[in-house]
């Protein structure tokens, strides 16, 4: 049963959301943690469940490949619809499928090695024949992915804002690849931002912020965070697949 604390911001009654960190290739560990957001629904029934993934599918971690497979097929907890971000690895991604030498580059040195070895390329064969090895599916899954999500008093992003700009302004590589000044600001952004792209070993709760990466591809959980009314809770995913009882922090 999941554990439930005060939350920053409040979702409508009868909605319950189910956010996921950062997978990257973690396709075992997603999974599992899909199998306990169903579960969870099954056992605590609710109106309406939106399940959403933040971005960073891909790269470095063993199976990007499978990720994308499983993510493209459709939303793999009965009962809820599924919102897709799009993070600053799927965007270096496209770039680079796109023919984007500088891309290339920039995708091979942040991880995109084992996405290559993930669909059986060779990262050293020649950059044209990589994207024929990508299926379709996979590519417009990527291209289709969303750049922000609201929900009540959140707004779901991949990486942050930048302070003191409206969120319906927001710069496009902002929401991908903030860190600073986000991170250690303490201004109202005009909702309470759930994001990941910034590792974290616990989840961090703040008045304005709830991080939700917590490195499954270096080898800590993966992390949903629940929201639902006033109240937040969390299930996990461990790199052994099992659950992780994470406290409120």
């Amino acid at each position: 049963m999941i554990e439930l604390s005060p939350a920053p911001a409040t979702i409508p009654a009868g909605r319950r959301v189910y956010a996921i960190g950062d997978i990257h290739g973690c396709a075992e560990q997603l999974d599992a943690l899909h199998a306990q957001i169903a579960d969870d629904l099954a056992a605590r029934p609710v109106a309406s469940a939106v399940l959403i993934h933040v971005g960073d599918y891909v790269d470095r971690g063993p199976d990007t490949a499978g990720v994308l497979a499983r993510l493209a097929a459709g939303c793999p907890v009965p009962g809820a619809e599924m919102i897709n971000l799009i993070g600053n690895h799927e965007n270096t991604m496209l770039e680079a499928l796109g023919g984007e030498r500088a891309a290339a580059t920039d995708w091979l040195f942040a991880g995109g090695r084992p996405s290559l070895e993930s669909y059986g390329v060779d990262p050293n064969s020649p950059r044209d024949t990589w994207p024929a090895a990508v299926p379709p599916e996979h590519i417009a899954f990527l291209k289709g992915l969303k750049t922000m999500h609201r929900e009540g008093g959140y707004a779901f992003v991949h990486a942050g804002v930048r302070p003191h700009v409206p969120l319906d302004q927001q710069a496009r590589d902002d929401l991908l690849r903030m860190r600073q000044p986000f991170l250690y600001s303490e201004v109202d952004f005009g909702a309470v931002v759930v994001h990941g792209h910034t590792p974290v070993k616990h989840p961090v709760i703040r008045h304005n912020r709830i991080a939700i990466d917590t490195g499954a591809v270096f080898g800590g959980p993966l992390t949903c965070l629940v929201l639902e009314t006033d109240q937040l809770g969390f299930l996990t995913a461990d790199p052994m697949h099992e659950p992780v009882s994470i406290a409120h922090r």
